[in-house]
């Protein structure tokens, strides 16, 4: 068989978003499965399913990646570490670097005493490490410059990701934070009464609010595959975008210009900006492009139930650089190249351009 990729962005049936990615791909005859999050931990089950489905009922998955600790992200791979014989787990776990961060947290002498709050503070991540243990599965760093088979860790760097465990407001600082999580509150409640009003083509209107220091954690992955190039964010923030975009040309990779992307957070306008969008997608026409003359695929990982993503905000600034926006909001997606067909599977009708978005 010739090589291809296939990824599926399953839907996650729940009132708030999240993400549950399953990789498989073929390059110089080797064949490979990741795990990228898992949803819900409700969300397990399913993503279990659709891999013994569509991937030929296998027992081994080469690498599950937890992208950040959140419980939208992280909650369902405790499920597919159960399931099946797995090569690496790849997630970041804040505790291990507690004797480097000891001397930033005032409430703390003791390095041990750290460990042990940092892991009350970071629950799901416990349970994967504690089934990781018992099945002797290999836990590695997705820090940047890792390589998880065919993908490059574009963000976070140590230094960052240390940074933020510090900023976060779930750990022991965060009560001498109360100005910036009174902010950040107000921040989200602004965002959630923001009204809609129709604009002029090429318009966009993003937040400057910033995105929780858990979202910057991502891990921002890049592959070339079948000649594409992707690119998977998490729930990466702008932050993460930029590091990740600053660390492009070591990876080989020129900006702008990305084939398959995943819009991050769901399509919050929190997590991206114009600059962004044009430094990893290209700058938007002067002229609005025929809705056929699309250059890359845009995925979205929102649940139908979630009226607040994606924003049409950046809905709006996808296709305003050609992009075709697709989304599981009314189900699993597969983007794919070359992959083996599947009886039943009809290509997913875009998101249409929103002639409105957010004030």
């Amino acid at each position: 068989m010739d090589d291809f990729y296939e990824i599926d962005f399953l839907n996650v049936d729940s009132k708030k978003s999240g993400d549950a990615i399953c990789i498989r791909y073929q390059t110089n005859g080797v064949q490979r499965i990741h795990v990228v999050d898992g949803g819900f931990q409700a969300t397990g089950d399913k993503v279990v399913a659709h891999i013994n489905e569509h991937y030929g009922t296998p027992t081994y998955i080469d690498a599950v990646v937890v992208t950040h600790p959140d419980g939208d992200h992280a909650g369902g791979l405790r499920t597919v570490l159960e399931s099946y014989n797995v090569g690496e787990l790849w997630m970041l776990r804040p505790w291990l670097y507690a004797d480097e961060l000891i001397d930033r947290f005032k409430r703390f002498t003791s390095v041990e005493n750290l460990k042990k709050r940092l892991k009350e503070l970071y629950p799901n991540l416990v349970a994967l490490e504690d089934i990781a243990s018992q099945k002797g599965i290999t836990i590695k760093e997705p820090l940047q410059g890792a390589f998880i088979g065919g993908f490059t860790v574009m963000a976070p760097s140590k230094t960052r990701y240390l940074d933020l465990v510090v900023e976060s407001d779930k750990t022991p600082e965060h009560h001498e934070k109360s100005e910036d999580v009174f902010s950040g509150l107000f921040g989200m409640l602004n965002e959630a009464a923001r009204t809609i009003v129709a604009v002029l083509w090429g318009d966009e209107n993003f937040s400057s609010d910033p995105t929780s220091a858990e979202n910057e954690m991502s891990v921002v992955q890049y592959a070339y595959l079948c000649d594409n190039k992707i690119l998977l964010t998490g729930d990466a923030g702008r932050d993460a975008l930029t590091e990740a975009a600053d660390y492009a040309p070591y990876a080989g990779l020129a900006l702008p210009g990305i084939d398959r992307f995943q819009v991050p957070h769901h399509g919050s306008r929190r997590n991206v900006s114009t600059e962004l969008l044009d430094r990893w997608l290209g700058e938007k026409p002067f002229f609005q492009p025929a809705p056929d003359d699309t250059t890359f695929t845009a995925i979205v990982s929102a649940s139908k139930e979630d009226e607040h993503h994606p924003r049409k905000s950046v809905v709006r600034g996808m296709i305003h650089r050609k992009g075709k926006v697709i989304s599981t909001e009314d189900g699993c997606i597969r983007t794919q190249n070359n992959a083996p067909a599947r009886e039943g599977w009809s290509a997913v009708t875009p998101l249409a351009y929103p002639e409105e978005q957010e004030s």
